[in-house]
């Protein structure tokens, strides 16, 4: 099967800014494609260069050294307007675009085409429809972009990006300050129109969970480290997340795949538990509470007091002093502080 052609890539890439005569590199020697169907995902903390990396690939500003190609020609080659339909960039800043209509503003995604002053002809009005029903909001065509949500406006913002017809999309981190509901909903829609549209899509996030569910690449990005890319599962598998947040008291748990905090217990106790979601919460619960669990059955670990939990309201404790059951998880931990001695 052959791979098919990058959108973009990076060979052997420096970023980073000058400043007078001062030359700032943030990162250097970066390689990286982004291929057409694909939803990839650029994850680092704070300050890794998440944002210098953007705005390079962007064309807004320039690389330090090495090559940055887009579609197999340098990005330098490219004037202002021929970039403008190529390249489609969605910012997290809340846009002045409040007396606008919904339509007038994806339709502004057309002007790559037509001009500043260039009239929409039949084929411009169908794509701008086509756009807006691509991302769900064609009930929202002649309502004032003031009188969206945060999630609705980013989905105007997409979708205006659409109508560009650009086969790379750069997001900065579309979900921020949106809610649990519309973070799903757009992670959701760029995933599909990746898919559908076939585009090179990459977007920088802190939304781990979703990133990890719905990218079909990651790219993740060390201060000190450089960039690591790969396939999602690759990278989760490999431990590459481990080591993404260097803090001694912060893990990622390959199972669920989120990043919490280390377990510092205290105290001992053994776990069984009739499922592994029980398991895991019940597992939550006590680490909360400064235990650390360990396997019912682990060698050696006999003299350690056992719960067994058969459901939420069946929970029962084995200690040297005897037997007790609890009905909920709230008896269970009101209890917990009056078993120190027992554990």
């Amino acid at each position: 099967m052959n791979t098919p052609t990058a959108i973009i890539e990076g060979k052997q890439l420096s970023i980073g800014y000058t400043t007078g005569r001062h030359r700032h590199i943030v990162h250097e020697e970066l390689c990286f494609r982004l291929l057409p169907g694909e939803l990839t995902c650029l994850l680092g903390a704070n300050g890794s260069g998440k944002s210098t990396l953007l705005r390079t690939l962007a064309a807004a500003q320039s690389p330090l050294s090495g090559q940055l190609e887009l579609l197999g020609k340098p990005i330098s080659a490219y004037s202002e307007r021929e970039r403008s339909r190529h390249i489609g960039v969605v910012l997290t800043d809340k846009t002045q675009t409040g007396g606008l209509s919904v339509y007038d503003l994806v339709a502004l995604g057309r002007q790559p085409h037509t001009g500043f002053f260039g009239r929409l002809r039949a084929a411009d009005h169908q794509k701008v429809e086509q756009a807006l029903a691509a991302v769900g909001i064609a009930d929202k065509a002649w309502c004032y972009t003031a009188e969206l949500s945060d999630g609705e406006r980013q989905k105007a913002m997409i979708a205006k990006a659409l109508v560009q017809e650009c086969p790379l999309i750069l997001l900065d981190e579309p979900t921020a300050f949106l809610d649990v509901v519309s973070r799903i909903e757009i992670m959701h829609l760029l995933h599909r129109l990746a898919a559908e549209e076939h585009r090179a899509i990459l977007l920088s996030t802190h939304d781990i969970d979703l990133a990890l569910v719905l990218a079909d690449r990651l790219w993740l990005l060390r201060k000190e480290k450089g960039m690591q890319c790969g396939v999602t599962e690759d990278l989760i598998l490999s431990g590459a997340l481990d080591q993404l947040f260097p803090h001694p008291d912060i893990l990622f748990d390959r199972m669920h795949g989120v990043y919490s905090p280390a377990v510092k217990g205290r105290r001992s106790i053994r776990l069984r538990a009739a499922d592994e979601t029980l398991l895991h919460w019940t597992q939550n619960a006590l680490n909360r509470h400064h235990f650390l669990c360990l396997p019912y059955d682990k060698e050696g670990s006999d003299h350690l007091p056992l719960l067994e939990v058969w459901s939420p309201c069946r929970l029962e404790l084995h200690t040297v002093n005897g037997f007790r059951s609890f009905t909920s998880f709230e008896s269970l931990l009101e209890h917990a502080g009056h078993f120190a001695t027992d554990v």
